[in-house]
């Protein structure tokens, strides 16, 4: 009888295990994946003539707003219009502290691209959520890992920034 109940607990563990090693896979896999995908936008921008990376940047903005609300419609119409007018993103000054860590995922002023949009977002909300990720109460891998060394101050200078995107946009679109 014993020797049934050791053979069952091993089993339900070795099947435990297996499912564990599972999501762990889907994990890296996912981890790979985002990685793929920033290399290969870094890889496009210096490939690039400047015409043709206004063609890439502004087609998914014009298939991203098929489907959004009118106050998202009319975001992406000023983020289009600043593309036009500066010629290029590099025209919105960020920090390189944005361009390293954030820029990859959320764009060059926040619209997101594989992270979510930030473009409009408080400074007291940006702050919570980086400080979230960076001590694990909110679930992220990437955000965990890149926050995971910066200081409280220079979580208050991304928040800071981040929070005057819309109004820098605002400005830049008048």
């Amino acid at each position: 009888m014993i020797k049934k109940i050791i053979a069952a607990i091993a089993v339900l563990l070795a099947v435990w295990a297996t499912v564990y090693m599972i999501g762990l896979d889907k994990e890296a896999h996912k981890m790979q994946r985002i990685a793929e995908l920033i290399k290969s936008t870094s890889m496009e921008d210096k490939k690039l003539g400047n015409q043709e990376q206004k063609k890439v940047v502004q087609q998914p903005v014009q298939q991203a707003s098929a489907g959004k609300s009118s106050k998202d419609k009319e975001v992406e119409e000023k983020l289009r219009a600043l593309k036009e007018k500066a010629g290029n993103l590099a025209a919105f000054k960020t920090s390189p502290l944005y361009k390293k860590s954030c820029a990859s995922c959320h764009g060059n002023i926040g619209e997101g691209i594989i992270g979510p949009k930030l473009l409009g977002d408080s400074k007291e909300k940006i702050l919570n959520a980086l400080h979230d990720f960076k001590s694990g109460k909110r679930k992220n891998y990437v955000m965990y890992g890149l926050l995971g060394n910066m200081s409280d101050e220079q979580l208050e200078q991304l928040a800071t920034e981040i929070s005057t995107f819309k109004q820098k946009l605002d400005e830049a679109t008048k």
